[in-house]
């Protein structure tokens, strides 16, 4: 069965009517959602398109005389074509219109031919290699990768948006119609107005951010010392403190949840900021001290040695050469932790009930209610994921060198 598959003019058609069809259903997602019109991928038209496809495709070299009158067969399922017209791959509802119909069928055509000619590229007419068969399957593979992922991420995030921006109307005469009317102008953002004014948002937003920079900052102020003692100093337990770091995370916190608001119930720190600040470190100094250990521990000992010999104390070293030689390593913690704290709900949503006190999240909780429109809970979800994904793609490359600066030792 596997060299069946190996020859290209299997495999080659196989590729192209997964391909097609995966094109087939993204046109008509992405058409449907800018439209709001109706349109769906047919099955057995976009397979018999995309085999045709992967069989014309494939490179017309060196071929046999039979692989020449195989090659002609595969040609004369050109007149199959008016079939396809008649029984398309993307069918509309009745009320589609025609230029709606046109841009999808575009969309899935540009999608499908193109993308197809670059996988098949390496696959020869006749039988492949393992390295030929390897490397189209691998490209087909990551081409859907690419699709499926971005398609998880892109997708509700899209929806959030563009729910937002509707109004309670528009929301009950069609829910699953995501296109925007732009002639309203800036009432489309009536929502995010009615948050700041009615709901307070402002002030969500100011206690999460100040929440997040403290616990940053206690998170450092434990962490770095901790990391540091592990990766430079010799004590009895330093390995199996070293090993033991992460083991908090296999707790899951719903399972200490009972125990914190027992604990913060009678100490009084229920429903207070200073009891949030207090908790979440708890939950990022692990992480923190687990990566900056591993990038202690890449630096050069000799530096800190040469420090200690000119007569700098343990803490003058930290302070004026390995912190400073860390900062990519303490930008990507500082920027990690500040997500989990910005992100954080399960805590808020236990400590706090005071509405005055809220974090950005345990407001979005308190908008979940039949009383308050949906567009208000995109709105808001909007609100909390923005900054967070300008913040993390702004510092992204401080991020990514940070956590790969401590994977080879120095």
């Amino acid at each position: 069965m596997m060299n069946a598959l190996r020859i290209g003019y299997v495999a080659g058609p196989i590729i192209g009517a997964l391909w097609t069809f995966v094109m087939a259903v993204v046109a008509c997602i992405l058409v449907s959602f800018a439209t709001g019109e109706g349109l769906r991928p047919v099955l057995i038209p976009s397979l018999i398109f995309g085999a045709w496809l992967g069989f014309v495709w494939l490179p017309d070299g060196g071929r046999t005389r039979q692989e020449r009158i195989v090659w002609s067969v595969g040609l004369a399922i050109l007149p199959a074509l008016a079939f396809l017209v008649l029984s398309p791959a993307i069918a509309a509802a009745e009320t589609t219109s025609t230029p709606t119909l046109v841009i999808a069928w575009l969309l899935f055509a540009v999608t499908a031919v193109w993308p197809l000619e670059i996988m098949l590229r390496p696959l020869p007419y006749a039988t492949a290699t393992r390295h030929e068969f390897e490397d189209s399957w691998i490209r087909f593979l990551t081409g859907f990768g690419y699709i499926f992922f971005t398609a998880i991420v892109a997708i509700p995030f899209y929806v959030m948006v563009m729910t937002s921006l509707k109004n309670q109307s528009e929301l009950i005469q069609n829910p699953l119609d995501f296109s925007i009317d732009l002639s309203k102008g800036w009432d489309l953002f009536r929502s995010y107005q009615e948050l700041f004014t009615d709901f307070n948002f402002g002030n969500y937003l100011w206690t999460s951010f100040y929440v997040s920079v403290l616990t940053v900052l206690l998170t450092l102020a434990f962490s770095i010392p901790g990391a540091y003692a592990v990766a430079r100093l010799r004590f009895k337990g330093r390995t199996a403190f070293s090993r033991s770091i992460l083991l908090i995370y296999m707790v899951p916190m719903i399972v200490l949840a009972l125990p914190i608001y027992i604990a913060f119930s009678m100490t009084g720190l229920r429903n207070t900021i200073i009891g949030i600040v207090l908790i979440y470190p708890v939950t990022t100094i692990p992480v923190a001290l687990y990566m900056l250990q591993g990038y202690f521990r890449g630096l050069p000992a000799e530096v800190e040695e040469a420090g200690l010999m000119d007569g700098l104390s343990r803490l003058a070293v930290i302070w004026k050469i390995t912190l400073p030689l860390s900062l990519p390593a303490l930008a990507s913690v500082s920027l990690y932790v500040f997500m989990i704290a910005w992100n954080e709900f399960l805590l808020a949503f236990m400590l706090l009930d005071d509405p005055s006190k809220f974090t950005l999240t345990r407001g979005i909780a308190s908008l979940n209610s039949s009383e308050i429109p949906r567009q208000h809970l995109m709105a808001g979800a909007v609100i909390a994921t923005v900054p967070i994904m300008v913040l993390f793609l702004g510092l992204e490359r401080f991020m990514t060198k940070g956590l790969t600066a401590g994977s080879v030792k120095g």
